[in-house]
């Protein structure tokens, strides 16, 4: 009797440890996702404390369709996000990241993108005027300094590079971001590069910490570019696998959804033109 017992003893405790392997391998491979604190509307913290954002909630949607892989959110500077994802801290990473060629050595660009961003000018209402890039360099205005590693940088670079005989002046900055609209309503500069949703959280929207600007300054957009996800260089699995899941989303509807409920406004609209 007792060695049936504990036949059945060792039976049922090898049944319990195959079922709590099944059940280990259903939540898949831990991968962490890093994103940049403080870019409301892209990525930041709610008032819950919970990961928010446009970049976010694609990703949400990315980790539901991947079985085998299971998302962990770790919220970060953006120097501590570029350098993370490169050296293998963090598998990927949401930044509202455009592609650049000097990133594409360190990092794995998906073949799919993840968004759209519209990049624009911050002004003084006197200088609305100014709705391009080359309207703010025949001026030779003052631009706010923009760090090396930032793509915005590279976007005016590539303008500069494109157009010799009327760049605009562009100084390298020792942060990743200055504050663009304090500095133009200062008088600092005449102007700065900033996203569009951001000027609408610092400025449009009534509980904006520069809503008192609203009437002062002025966004205007000079172009809208296509926004990735950064892979480590090691993840190729893992970026083929986040291809194939966005095909299924963006097929479905869910981006241009998400475009309007973060940005206000659906950027999809305008894809044929994006040059980016």
């Amino acid at each position: 009797m007792f060695k049936k017992l504990a036949g059945l003893t060792i039976a049922a405790s090898l049944l319990l440890a195959a079922c709590g392997d099944k059940e280990e391998a259903t939540q898949g491979e831990k991968v962490k996702v890093a994103f940049e604190l403080g870019s409301k509307p892209i990525t930041y913290v709610d008032e819950k404390g919970e990961p928010a954002g446009y970049d976010i909630d694609v990703m949400k949607l990315v980790d539901e369709k991947l079985e085998d892989y299971t998302f962990e959110y770790v919220g970060t500077t953006s120097d501590d996000l570029l350098i993370g994802v490169e050296q293998g801290k963090y598998q990927v990473g949401v930044k509202n990241a455009f592609f650049t060629e000097e990133r594409a050595q360190k990092y794995i660009y998906p073949k799919q993108f993840i968004g759209l961003s519209s990049a624009g000018l911050v002004l003084s209402k006197q200088n609305a005027a100014i709705k391009t890039l080359e309207d703010f360099a025949k001026k030779q205005f003052k631009l706010a300094p923009i760090a090396a590693n930032n793509a915005q940088y590279t976007i005016i670079a590539e303008y500069n590079a494109a157009n010799p005989n009327n760049p605009v002046k562009l100084e390298a900055g020792e942060e990743f971001g200055v504050d663009v609209v304090q500095w133009v309503n200062e008088g600092r500069v005449d102007g700065g590069v900033i996203i569009e949703g951001m000027f609408n959280k610092q400025v449009t929207e009534a509980d904006g910490p520069y809503h008192a600007f609203k009437d002062d300054v002025v966004y205007n957009e000079f172009a809208v570019i296509k926004t990735w996800p950064l892979f480590n260089k090691k993840q190729q699995a893992f970026a083929d696998a986040y291809d194939e899941a966005m095909q299924e989303i963006e097929a479905s509807g869910e981006l241009q959804k998400l475009s309007e409920k973060h940005y206000g406004r659906n950027l999809f609209e305008v894809l044929d033109q994006v040059e980016r």
